[in-house]
């Protein structure tokens, strides 16, 4: 039985299937628990309606391109492993971008050279390390950090501040990485017209800023506010469209 077979296995499917189902078990926990707590601060039903419909849809049209993810990563990692990974709390810049990092490391080309059972071990070991930061942080400085909060008051508790500006200035350090690597892998070596993977990344970048100014402006200006919920997905489709298009 080859690697792969082994990575696509009945066993695999199972254990990870097990955890993918808890974890959709205490989402639909939390969704009734949620809905009943907004009707005992007597919420409005209708606006809670709502909230689930855009909910729904910012989560639906996302999960296309994480699908895309884990069809990418099976042909080398199998199946189950970039579901459980994708499904639970993985990020799919994050899990291909470190799939390919360890494989490297580990001697072998991801997509191209045949799987090792150690390099699936090391693969596998830092996509799961080097993100449960996350939630161990969380779990041991949360209840000090919301105390914290709720103590400062309203203005401060409700998200306006320091959390508010990390949080940006997190992401568009992170935007500012991204886009940077590419602008330098594309100066280095490659031609003003060279259809390169750097030229193909600045252009879907250039196409998502452009869908997501669009919407921005169709919100804002044209008082159409229920954009707002279609905005990152929409941005993400057109952007993998781009992809498509300019590598045919």
């Amino acid at each position: 039985m080859g690697i792969l077979d082994q990575l696509n296995s009945g066993s695999l499917y199972l254990i990870c299937g097990i955890i993918v189902g808890f974890i959709a078990v205490v989402c639909v926990v939390f969704m009734v628990r949620a809905w009943r707590a907004g009707k005992a601060l007597g919420m409005d039903t209708v606006r809670m309606k709502r909230a689930i419909t855009s909910s729904v849809t910012f989560s639906l049209l996302p999960s296309v391109g994480i699908l895309l993810g884990v069809l990418a990563l099976s042909g080398s990692l199998g199946i189950p492993w970039p579901w459980l990974r994708l499904s639970v709390i993985g990020a799919l810049h994050y899990e291909t971008q470190v799939a390919a990092a360890a494989s490297e490391q580990a001697g072998i080309r991801l997509g191209t050279d045949p799987m090792t059972a150690q390099a699936f071990g090391t693969v596998a070991l830092l996509m799961s390390i080097c993100i449960m930061w996350g939630m161990i942080l969380a779990a041991l400085f949360n209840k000090k950090y919301v105390s914290k909060l709720q103590k400062a008051g309203p203005e401060k508790s409700s998200g306006v501040g320091f959390g508010d500006s990390a949080m940006v200035a997190m992401f568009i350090g992170m935007v500012s990485a991204y886009i940077g690597s590419y602008v330098g892998s594309f100066v280095s070596g490659n031609g003003l017209f060279s259809f390169s993977g750097s030229w193909t990344s600045l252009a879907v970048v250039a196409v998502s800023a452009a869908v997501m100014a669009l919407f921005t402006f169709l919100a804002e200006k044209k008082h159409m506010e229920w954009l707002d919920n279609f905005s990152i997905a929409g941005s993400m489709l057109c952007g993998m469209l781009a992809a498509a298009l300019i590598g045919q």
